[in-house]
């Protein structure tokens, strides 16, 4: 029944509609090829074409006693169930791991949530932001001498979140194929996003890569790696860290000579920064990007979504396609004999799920 030759067709989901990293972790895997059946509320509508796509979609009441008999009936049959309640809330529908894995041994059980299945914050509410600042990663981000910036919701709920709940999934399938069991994955944001902040971690020490806001040479305060605004209000990127890149940035832009030396130091960079500054507002962003983009000088022009879209090398790569008139992020990573595909979500999910067969 599976309407996709990607690298998951055949594997068979259950997704438990919830917000943030959870519906974001059955995109990947239904673009992938995986059939997901989304259970929803009745009269839930979707919200989000982009991020609900592909689904095979179910009204469920998880109240009633049928309901909750057709979620056990789904479940004995699937590969994967994903879930993003509050601890607990599973176990008193009466769909918890201990049942589910009792009636289908082989189901990887994924449970998306911030704060992780026990610890004090277990039950309490929060949010990505909440999440990322316990963890390190917010207080990094920002301007030094002002509060930390959120930044949107990608580090916690799609970098720590649904990213590493699908690699869980993913390790636990693999390993299934050896034990033929499936496992509980404990997904939580704050473990994620700590994992994140491993390479900062472990160069704590180091005074270049201090997580100190808006210090270090990754943290905005060195002049060859921040962004810079042009003549026309527009701004562009710079990242010209290592010697060569940035010997080709100061020959290709014309910087002021006195840039030449010092790059690494410290008590330089505010100075420079200074005569970037006043030398980016001699051009436009798109006269600059005619000057540096493509070359060694590691540029490139600050986008909002709508131009990353017809940015050339964007556009030549597809990383956004049109569906049903409509526009999508692409399927990644990308497959050389089996690659990923944008569906649409539809609501035959009863029909899917009483095909399948237990395995």
């Amino acid at each position: 029944m599976s309407h996709s030759n990607g690298p998951l067709s055949g594997l068979k989901v259950v997704e438990f509609a919830g917000i943030g990293p959870g519906p974001h972790v059955a995109m990947l895997l239904a673009d992938l090829g995986a059939d997901v059946i989304k259970v929803e509320r009745p009269g839930a509508a979707i919200t989000n074409p982009v991020v609900e796509r592909a689904r095979r979609r179910v009204a469920v009441d998880l109240k009633s006693q049928e309901g909750k008999d057709f979620c056990r009936d789904t479940l004995a049959k699937a590969d994967v169930l994903i879930e993003g309640f509050r601890p607990g809330v599973m176990e008193r529908l009466g769909l918890g791991p201990e049942e589910m894995l009792a009636a289908n041994p082989r189901l990887v059980y994924a449970r998306m949530t911030g704060w992780g299945q026990d610890g004090p914050l277990a039950h309490a509410a929060g949010h990505d932001i909440n999440y990322i600042a316990v963890t390190g990663a917010l207080s990094a981000i920002g301007k030094s001498g002002e509060p930390a910036v959120p930044p949107q919701n990608l580090v916690g709920d799609f970098g720590g979140g649904s990213m590493y709940c699908a690699f869980g999934i993913m390790a636990a399938l693999y390993e299934r194929e050896r034990s033929g069991e499936g496992q509980v994955v404990d997904a939580a944001i704050v473990d994620g996003a700590t994992s994140l902040m491993s390479f900062f971690f472990g160069m704590r020490d180091r005074p270049f890569i201090t997580t100190e806001r808006g210090k270090g040479m990754l943290g905005g305060a060195a002049h060859f790696y921040r962004c810079f605004e042009c003549a026309d209000g527009r701004e562009v990127s710079l990242g010209a860290i290592e010697p060569q890149f940035y010997a080709e940035f100061l020959e290709k832009s014309g910087a002021p000579a006195e840039l030449a030396a010092g790059q690494m130091n410290p008590s330089k960079w505010d100075e420079y920064a200074e005569h970037l500054a006043v030398m980016f507002k001699t051009k436009t962003q798109a006269e600059w990007t005619k000057l540096l983009e493509g070359t060694d000088a590691c540029f490139a022009p600050v986008l909002d979504v709508e131009e990353a879209r017809d940015h050339p090398h964007m556009k030549a790569r597809g990383a956004f396609v049109e569906h049903d008139g409509a526009w999508h992020t692409a399927p990644a990573p990308r497959f050389s004999r089996t690659p990923g595909t944008v569906r649409s979500s539809t609501e035959d999910g009863a029909e899917l799920a009483a095909s399948w067969s237990k395995d």
